[in-house]
């Protein structure tokens, strides 16, 4: 049983200083998040697929028990829509090598133009991939959330695969209006779908997003509280992924989530405690 939380990247400029060393080089800005949170989504695979180099860098920088749940790139899922890619997915898979059982999943983002007619499609590619990964879906066609035959459809091929259905939870995000630069950004990219909380494995991925209101975010995860205690009292092992808008107070909001869970389930393991960040030193006149 083991709860684990993380934010959609580990460098922000606006944690540094605060919840990280500032400056700290490229090679240390992992490590110092890691002791924040033990889990951190992998978009940027989405854009361009690292190097072994780097990726072993970022092993060196986690423990082994850390989680990566790391996104396919983009060729893969949205330009060969899973029917080409092979090249970009061997690369892929040869670059993730190094982060062994760091790699908690990898992790599928469909399009929204995705939809229940390409179900067979998504069936025929998980069945090729390596048994030594395990795997995510997200999806962002209305039906899957609306049509109940879609629904079991897509549950139906990613339990054969063993693979988990990642929802993204942005139902709170949409309840008001936005009221920031960062807000209204969201508003237009962010997908507008209904709250799913269904574990299809014993390793549910919950993505949450909330406002840059903290007090808006916490009020708007008790469901997830809720839901992840009682996963952990079935024996599952959850990642929860906490966003909002401007992301500048992700690291400790993932840490409150994290507190409340274990108020409930006192039997979890803390998190790590983070690494002290160190002040500038001040100009002197001697």
């Amino acid at each position: 049983m083991r709860l684990q939380v993380g934010c959609a990247m580990w460098s922000h400029r606006p944690w540094q200083g605060r919840f990280v060393a500032h400056p700290l080089p490229a090679g240390e800005r992992l490590r110092a998040y890691a002791s924040w949170c033990d889990a951190v989504e992998g978009n940027t695979t989405f854009y361009a697929t690292p190097t072994r180099d780097t990726v072993a860098s970022w092993a060196e920088q986690t423990d082994p028990d850390f989680r990566f749940v790391l996104k396919l790139p983009k060729p893969i899922t949205h330009e060969h829509r899973l029917t080409g890619g092979d090249q970009e997915l061997r690369a892929f898979l040869d670059a993730m090598e190094p982060l062994g059982p760091r790699a908690h999943a990898l992790w599928l983002q469909l399009p929204g133009s995705f939809g229940p007619g390409d179900v067979g499609v998504l069936a025929d590619f998980l069945r090729r991939l390596p048994a030594a990964h395990r795997y995510a879906v997200e999806v962002r066609h209305r039906a899957f959330f609306d049509d109940q035959y879609a629904i079991r459809a897509l549950e139906t091929v990613l339990g054969d695969a063993d693979a988990e259905w990642v929802p993204f939870d942005t139902v709170m995000f949409f309840q008001n209006p936005p009221t920031s630069d960062a807000e209204r950004d969201a508003w237009v990219k962010k997908p507008r779908m209904p709250r799913r909380s269904l574990a299809l494995t014993d390793r549910p991925i919950i993505r949450y997003l909330g406002r840059d209101s903290v007090e808006q975010t916490v009020a708007g995860w008790r469901f997830w509280v809720d839901t992840v205690t009682g996963w952990l009292r079935e024996g599952r092992s959850p990642t929860v992924f906490i966003h909002t808008p401007d992301n500048a107070e992700a690291p400790e909001l993932c840490r409150r989530f994290h507190d409340e869970v274990r108020a409930r389930v006192p039997e979890l393991a803390p998190l790590p405690e983070p690494l002290p960040v160190a002040r500038a030193e001040q100009p002197t006149l001697f």
